[in-house]
């Protein structure tokens, strides 16, 4: 089961998933707290993106910033 599908959509290219602040702790399989799930899944996410190839930190860089490497 996916514990994040209700966020998987809002989740952008370019590695950002906009979460409110709000204090609803949650923890993730591993037991580590989190101030929401929204915040718990943004960093699953990232984790997701960075183990596929590196395209997340890739994506952060400006465009003209990539293009120099």
């Amino acid at each position: 089961q996916d514990d994040c599908g209700e966020f998987r959509s809002q989740f952008e290219a370019s590695g950002r998933l906009s979460c409110t602040r709000e204090n609803a702790p949650v923890r993730d399989a591993s037991g580590r707290q989190h101030t929401n799930k929204c915040l718990m899944c943004a960093e699953k996410f990232k984790k997701e993106a960075q183990r596929g190839g590196g395209t997340l930190q890739r994506n952060k860089l400006p465009a003209s910033e990539r293009t120099k490497q």
